[in-house]
């Protein structure tokens, strides 16, 4: 039985990104939103079946308007359904603790090393049963949702041993198949060397490459492998083992870098042909211009550096040296912990220096091909999956103007209205 069409109609601008489906959007694309002014759309069983301007879809749709659910959009946003290309969703625990002691001067080395940090999540997570994991991220699902993200990527790496990096990527897969929002996974076994290994990483290294990545292969449980290039936890050279081990048992590489200090972050993953690097608050020159030449997606987290209380990434120069750029929240119980795309992208205007044009490109069709999602998601064209937003504004430019809101209204998935009026359904 196919699902009821909707019509939404009216609206004050449709914010479609269209063309932008092959190849994410890099300089001045960026700023090319493509909206139509008093538009509307046509969704029917699951796909974008129409978009333009209200009379052109009412004369095509004339005879077949008493079969569709119409939402009016008068005065407001219609967007493409937000894309999150960057959490670490399934843990367990919190670290408020951690927070107080970074008020008081200790940076985020300092706690890691003081067995806080990534391992200390790790311990809870560890202890954490499937259903304790499975109900404490799909509470943060659920905010994501009221949020307008329809689509989002969860990496593992608060396992660190094969039996829970396999746990955290189960309940991820399952809640793909239970929830509305679609979750793309990311194998991250190599988020931290573990307390165990700390004089021998390299022992760890190759349970990384030897025994986790080809199990979750074999087990159809990621579709990315990422790894944390930094100083103190995983070199250049073993990033790359870590990364091209993966790509031979078929998971695409991705890659934390140049967080804390350079530490040629971004050239490795040029290097490898990495579909995004990630974080990038200090990337070389050097390193923006190879990922530019290779095409390989920066996504800033501009939240993580202002909970850090650190220096955001330089989103304005990446953009001009022709680096697709997309924005993520990084949620996660140390560094980011927050669920609020929105505030991420008055965060991309307020600390990275881009326009609120490049921050929406940025949220939508840029972290889509972040996630090899571009060819389904992060825009509204015909054949595309049905996941839109209604955003409370009447132009675009307010949702970074009224800073720190969540303007969502309406959320659409697969072309089912998931939330109304900023509620679950």
């Amino acid at each position: 039985m196919s699902k009821q069409a909707l019509f939404i109609r009216h609206a004050n601008e449709v914010i479609t990104l269209k063309g932008s489906s092959q190849k994410p959007m890099t300089k001045e694309q960026m700023e090319e939103l493509h909206i139509v002014k008093g538009g509307s759309v046509w969704l029917e069983d699951g796909k974008i079946q129409a978009v333009g301007p209200d009379e052109e879809l009412l004369a095509t749709y004339q005879d077949r308007l008493d079969e569709a659910k119409v939402i009016d959009a008068t005065g407001q946003v219609v967007a493409p359904g937000f894309v999150d290309p960057h959490t670490h969703l399934v843990f367990a625990g919190s670290r408020e603790n951690e927070f107080n002691m970074r008020l008081q001067g200790s940076s985020y080395m300092d706690i890691m090393n003081a067995g806080g940090g990534i391992h200390a999540t790790t311990s809870a997570t560890r202890e954490a049963d499937h259903e304790q994991l499975y109900t404490e991220s799909k509470r943060r699902l659920d905010k994501f949702l009221v949020h307008g993200v329809t689509t989002i990527e969860a990496k593992s790496g608060y396992g660190l041993s094969l039996e829970h990096e396999l746990k955290q990527l189960e309940v991820a897969k399952r809640l793909n198949e239970s929830h509305c929002i679609d979750i793309v996974s990311t194998f991250m076994g190599a988020h931290a060397v573990p307390g165990d290994y700390k004089e021998n990483p390299e022992q760890f290294v190759n349970l990384v490459i030897n025994e986790m990545i080809p199990k979750v292969a074999e087990l159809g449980l990621a579709e990315f492998n990422d790894v944390f290039c930094e100083h103190g936890v995983f070199t250049p050279e073993q990033s790359k083992r870590i990364l091209e081990a993966g790509r031979k048992n078929g998971l695409k590489p991705k890659i934390h870098a140049d967080e804390i200090e350079p530490y040629g972050g971004a050239e490795t993953a040029a290097e490898v042909g990495a579909v995004s690097a990630d974080h990038l608050l200090k990337a070389s020159d050097e390193g923006m211009k190879m990922m530019a030449e290779k095409g390989v997606i920066g996504v800033l987290l501009p939240g993580t550096a202002f909970f850090l209380m650190a220096e955001s990434a330089n989103g304005r120069k990446m953009i001009d040296a022709g680096v697709p750029v997309a924005l993520s929240t990084d949620c996660n119980p140390g560094s980011s912990p927050t669920v609020s795309l929105p505030l991420i992208m008055n965060l991309g205007c307020l600390k990275m220096g881009m326009t609120p044009a490049e921050v929406i490109t940025a949220t939508t069709i840029n972290a889509a091909h972040a996630i090899n999602r571009g060819h389904e998601v992060g825009s509204i064209e015909v054949g595309k999956k049905a996941d839109v937003v209604i955003l409370d504004v009447p132009n675009y430019m307010q949702l970074q103007y009224h800073y720190g809101v969540n303007h969502t209204k309406t959320v659409i998935k697969n072309g089912e209205v998931v939330v109304d009026e900023g509620r679950l359904v």
